[in-house]
């Protein structure tokens, strides 16, 4: 990945219709391009964090035993009208006929159409538990589109939907999701709180949202501040043990944590008035239980132990895949630009070269491209016919965790310049030293990467390797 050929396509100035931190640094760094109100093409370099992110998202629902699928983004009006909710939805549901003047409709989630897959398919308790994920483009006509990607009409989204024989069964479902997306979010990077939360248009009693703090969140938080010491780590976790899902879920959900719909000043009161905070919030992910709210009106049931249909209860599980990409930035960023996580950062390394043309400059460049890359790390070498201010810059605004200086003066005392983007830290060290130092600084991010998932689910599991 030499830049000199690579798409790139950074701004100098702020474009004025930015008014958040990540929608003006997307801009800046060439991730995105506006292709009409809420809606963007994503750039070369955005496309690698979303693809990054996406990655995660997979592993880990496929490590608690959920099974990838993908759905179309049309959807037929009959589906949503046996369920009640095609005229219920509101104007967010864009609605659309095809030639055949045919009622269809652009996927705000898929709720019907899981469920319509369930019921064609599975007709025995003995099939389930079941959990079907995808993760698909959806789009919801918002009134005003604003903050980038943060709250766009098209988005990237992960939704995922179980199917279990009793409510039992269901929040055990729901307890496992809420351990897989702890998981998911820790290993990009990012402190995403459960909070009590209001179910809205899909329905259900249970619901929490998962919120990352920062100023410019749009939901308004309540928390017992204890709840941000709180971290999963690398805790090992049997998805089919139901008391430690369990206890998990009421680690971190026994602390008074709320959205403003669902927030309760007489419970917040009794937090000890040193604890209490009050902050903004941008949620990244939701969970819900809805029982049979869907399996009832869609006749999604399955015959039971004593040979009597039952219907099934349900739960959907969502994961804001493109709009993690702004909350990352909302929570990682400075005054000279981004500041990615390891986890997803869309190269690992930003190699720059202080005198292209110069044969001992370019050629142990080409030797640490060459070294790093062997060794699994992605590298964006900045091997343009450019002044070396106007090198870091670019590096500093698109925000690579570790930044490789070479030059000629250095590498006449046989050393280059290691530098990390979060801390602004350089230190001096031998070219021959280099790899095995980034290598070791990278190794828990592709700790997840190669070994085989564990066996969940019992005897419906199946064996997945990344």
């Amino acid at each position: 990945m030499r830049l000199s050929r690579y798409f790139l396509p950074v701004l100098k100035e702020t474009p004025a219709e930015a008014q958040i931190a990540s929608h003006r640094l997307m801009l800046r760094a060439g991730m995105i391009k506006q292709a009409g109100a809420g809606i963007y093409s994503w750039l070369p370099l955005g496309y690698r964090v979303l693809k990054k992110i996406e990655r995660i998202v997979h592993e880990e629902q496929q490590r608690a035993g959920h099974h990838p699928v993908l759905m179309p983004t049309l959807q037929t009006a009959e589906l949503w009208r046996e369920s009640g909710r095609y005229d219920a939805y509101g104007p967010e549901m864009l609605r659309i006929r095809d030639r055949h003047d045919r009622d269809m409709l652009y996927g705000p989630t898929n709720e019907e159409m899981i469920t319509d897959i369930f019921r064609s398919h599975v007709a025995s308790y003995k099939d389930l538990p079941l959990t079907l994920y995808h993760i698909q483009w959806k789009f919801r006509d918002e009134v005003r589109p604003r903050f980038g990607v943060m709250r766009g009409r098209e988005f990237l989204m992960k939704d995922g939907y179980n199917f279990d024989l009793t409510k039992e069964d269901a929040l055990h479902a729901y307890n496992r999701h809420l351990v897989s997306y702890l998981r998911t979010y820790e290993r990009m990077g990012l402190q995403a709180i459960p909070m009590r939360a209001d179910s809205g248009p899909i329905g259900g009693d249970d619901t929490h949202e998962f919120l990352v703090l920062a100023e410019t969140g749009e939901s308004e938080v309540f928390y017992d501040s204890e709840i941000t010491d709180l971290r999963f780590g690398e805790r090992e976790i049997d998805y089919d043990d139901r008391a430690q899902c369990e206890a998990v879920m009421a680690e971190f959900t026994s602390r008074y944590a709320r959205t403003d719909e669902t927030h309760d000043e007489a419970l917040f009161a009794e937090v000890p008035e040193a604890r209490r905070r009050s902050a903004r919030g941008i949620e990244v992910g939701q969970i819900f239980y809805f029982g049979t709210k869907y399996s009832e009106p869609m006749g999604a049931t399955v015959q039971g132990p004593d040979g009597k249909p039952v219907p099934v209860h349900m739960g959907s599980h969502g994961i804001g895949v493109s709009r993690l990409v702004g909350a990352l930035i909302e929570a990682n960023h400075d005054d000279k630009g981004i500041v990615w996580p390891e986890g997803v950062t869309p190269f690992h390394v930003g190699l720059v070269n202080l005198k292209t043309g110069d044969g001992d400059a370019d050629a142990a460049c080409q030797k640490i491209y060459d070294q790093l890359t062997a060794c699994g790390l992605e590298v964006l070498y900045d091997d343009r016919d450019e002044r070396a201010g106007a090198k870091f810059a670019t590096m500093d605004l698109i925000g690579l965790p570790w930044r490789v200086t070479v030059g000629p003066r250095g590498l006449k005392n046989g050393v280059v310049e290691l530098t990390s983007r979060r801390t602004g830290d350089s230190e001096e060290i031998a070219p021959d030293a280099l790899t095995d130092r980034l290598c070791e600084i990278y190794a828990p991010h592709h700790a997840h990467v190669g070994r085989p998932m564990p066996e969940p689910m019992g005897k419906r599991s199946f064996h997945t390797w990344i």
